[in-house]
């Protein structure tokens, strides 16, 4: 009996000391979890602040920037109506140049500016009803100056039959001013053709097909992102900042959308945007 009591007593000692070295060994997993949660929470502020830097830095050099290319824009306006004087063919020439590399440079900042503003919180939706037919003449007539002065034929498929849209059309006409201008840079003979058509009962796919170079599909998956650049010597004359497309995907996302792309080299690109007919949920009006 009091060797069965002694051999309890030992058990029970030793099931303690193994309990008290596993509570132990819990506190010090514990401790290193609660070291590890606020070592993350650190990173994750730094991380915070930093991106607010980087966006505050974007916002101010784009606002910075504005006013000098503002400058540039008005001189050589002036320089090519000649109110101080005629100039020669050469002259004109180089003013053109000035004039073009200032309004590219212009749109750099655009693009930075609305990624700053993106990132901060700071870009609101301003949705209202709005008629496809007017989107696409407003489109036409911006790129007609561009069009006529080249050999691609820009068409706008009429939207017959479509209802009206409740979104911000502002943002959905930046999304397509992006596409098709990257159509048109790209695009060496042929048409570029802007169209829209129902998906579904709610949504809407607005679309750019071009018949340039073409995309590999292997660079797909990386058009939309940051500063992204396809290397190919057509990219390498006309070099921009890798944003628009990046603006587009996240323009598209406030809007309730999406944006894709199809492309197969040698025939052509498609890049579409798909969006709610009506943002938030409102009613859709088919009239």
């Amino acid at each position: 009996m009091a060797e069965t009591t002694a051999s309890l007593t030992d058990e029970l000692q030793r099931l303690r000391q193994e309990a008290d070295a596993l509570r132990s060994e819990l506190d010090e997993t514990n401790q290193g979890v609660l070291a590890l949660y606020a070592e993350l929470d650190t990173q994750a502020d730094q991380l915070r602040q930093a991106s607010d830097l980087k966006s505050r830095f974007l916002s101010y050099m784009s606002h910075e920037f504005r006013t000098p290319l503002g400058s540039i824009l008005s001189i050589t306006s002036l320089l090519a109506d000649e109110l101080d004087g005629p100039l020669s063919a050469e002259q004109h020439t180089q003013v053109g140049f000035i004039r073009s590399s200032a309004r590219e440079l212009r749109e750099m900042v655009d693009d930075l500016l609305d990624l700053a503003k993106i990132e901060a919180g700071r870009i609101t939706i301003s949705p209202a009803w709005f008629d496809m037919f007017d989107l696409f003449s407003a489109l036409r007539g911006m790129f007609r100056p561009i069009v006529d002065a080249s050999s691609i034929d820009l068409i706008f498929e009429e939207p017959i039959g479509l209802p009206k849209l409740y979104t911000d059309d502002k943002k959905l006409a930046q999304i397509l001013r992006n596409f098709i201008s990257n159509a048109l840079k790209f695009t060496a003979h042929g048409e570029v053709r802007v169209s829209a058509q129902r998906v579904g009962e709610q949504e809407i796919r607005f679309a750019v097909h071009d018949t340039g170079l073409g995309i590999p599909a292997e660079l797909h998956s990386n058009l939309f992102e940051d500063f992204s650049q396809i290397d190919s010597p057509l990219q390498k004359r006309l070099r921009g900042t890798g944003l628009g497309l990046s603006l587009c995907k996240r323009f598209a996302e406030l809007l309730g959308g999406r944006v894709g792309v199809e492309s197969t080299p040698g025939v052509g690109s498609m890049f579409f945007v798909i969006i709610p007919l009506s943002i938030a949920g409102g009613l859709v009006d088919e009239s």
